[in-house]
C-alpha cells in the first residue's frame, strides 16, 4: 500500500471516528435511533452462486431490514429466477420482498400478469423501473408495453394497492437530455403514484444531498433512499459506473491501485469509504439506507455495524459458522 493510501485511510479514519464520537452509542441488540436499511439481491444462476445468495440473506436478515429488492435483468432476462427467490422468501423467511419490474421487451398484458401473480404470491412492495434493452442499445418500448417507468407505476397503482420505489439519479439517467427534465421525469413517477425513490450509487455525500435539495424545490416529498455500493473490485465498479452515468472519483482508483491481488485490503478499503459515506449522510439528516450487496454480506454487515444497527436476536457472525434459521 502507497503511503497516498495510508495518508487517506487514515484521514478517512480519524473523520469518522470523530463523528461516531459525537453521536450517541447504539442500544445494545436494537436499531439505533431511526436509521433503516434495506438490501439489493440479484437471483442466482448457480447451485453455488444459490448458497451464497442464501447465506448472505440469513446473515442480514437478523438487521430487520424494511425490505429486501430482488433484481429483474435486462429485458426480464431473470423474470423466473427473480419470481422463485421472491416467492422463496416470502415462504421461508419473515423479510419484506419488493420484486422489481420493468417494461423492457414485454406487453402491458404480460407485465399486468406477473404483477397478478406476485399479488396474489404474497408481494405488496414493486420497484417499478423502465430497464435497460438487453442489447445494450436504446431503450425502445414495446409498441403494446408501458411506454416508460411512469407509465408502469400508473398501471400498477391501479391493479393493485403496491406500495411501489423507483429510481432517482443524482448525477443524472444517461438517457436524459438535462438535469431538469430527469428530476421531470421523477416527479411524473411519483405523481403516478410511487411511495419512494432510491438512487443510484455514488461516492460523493454532497452529490446526493445537492440532488435531494433539488428534489425538494422541485415538490417532490417522498423518501430519497441513498443507494449505496460497498464494492471492492475496482474494474466491476467502473463498469457499473459507466453504465449508469456515475463519476468515479479519481482518489477511488488511487485508494485501489496495486491491490488486484489483496482481497482482504480491498475489503477495509471498500468498508473505510462506504463508513465515510453513511456516517457523512447521517450527519446531514439522512435516516434510510439501501444497499447494493452484490448478494455479499460482510461489507454491508461492518458498515450497518458503523451505523448503530444491531441483530434483533443473537446470532453467529462468523463466516463460517453453521447456517441459521431466518425465521
Amino acid at each position: 500500500m502507497s503511503e497516498e493510501q495510508r495518508g487517506f485511510l487514515k484521514r478517512s479514519a480519524d473523520e469518522t471516528y470523530a463523528r461516531l464520537q459525537r453521536r450517541p452509542l447504539p442500544r445494545a441488540h436494537t436499531v439505533n435511533g431511526d436509521i433503516s436499511v434495506s438490501f439489493e439481491f440479484f437471483p442466482p444462476q448457480t447451485e453455488a452462486s444459490k448458497t451464497i445468495l442464501w447465506n448472505s440473506i440469513e446473515r442480514l436478515s437478523p438487521l430487520s431490514p424494511e425490505f429486501v429488492s430482488i433484481t429483474y435483468g435486462a429485458g426480464g432476462s431473470t423474470r423466473h429466477r427473480t419470481h422463485d427467490t421472491v416467492k422463496r422468501i416470502i415462504e421461508e423467511t419473515s423479510l419484506v420482498p419488493a420484486a422489481h419490474l420493468t417494461c423492457v421487451d414485454a406487453t402491458r398484458k404480460d407485465v399486468n400478469g406477473i404483477a397478478d401473480d406476485y399479488w396474489r404470491s404474497g408481494v405488496r412492495h414493486i420497484v417499478a423501473l423502465r430497464g435497460d434493452s438487453p442489447d445494450g442499445g436504446s431503450f425502445r418500448p414495446h409498441p403494446n408495453g408501458y411506454e416508460n417507468a411512469a407509465a408502469l407505476v400508473a398501471g400498477l397503482a391501479q391493479r393493485h394497492s403496491f406500495d411501489i420505489s423507483v429510481a432517482a439519479y443524482p448525477e443524472v439517467h444517461p438517457d436524459a437530455v438535462s438535469a431538469a427534465a430527469d428530476l421531470d421525469n421523477l416527479k411524473r413517477k411519483i405523481d403516478a403514484g410511487a411511495k419512494r425513490a432510491i438512487t443510484q450509487f455514488f461516492f460523493d455525500a454532497d452529490t446526493y444531498l445537492r440532488f435531494r435539495d433539488r428534489v425538494s424545490a422541485a415538490g417532490i416529498q417522498v423518501p430519497i433512499v441513498p443507494g449505496i455500493l460497498p464494492v471492492t473490485n475496482f474494474t466491476t465498479l467502473k463498469k457499473f459506473a459507466a453504465r449508469c452515468g456515475t463519476s468515479v472519483p479519481a482518489w477511488v482508483g488511487v485508494l485501489f491501485e496495486g491491490l488486484d491481488d489483496a482481497p482482504d485490503i480491498r475489503q477495509l478499503v471498500s468498508a473505510t469509504i462506504t463508513a465515510e459515506l453513511c456516517t457523512r449522510l447521517v450527519d446531514h439528516g439522512v435516516s434510510n439506507f439501501h444497499f447494493y450487496t452484490l448478494n455479499r454480506c460482510e461489507l454491508t454487515l461492518a458498515i450497518c455495524r458503523i451505523l448503530g444497527i444491531r441483530p434483533d436476536r443473537a446470532v453467529d457472525l462468523r463466516a463460517d459458522s453453521p447456517k441459521a434459521a431466518v425465521k
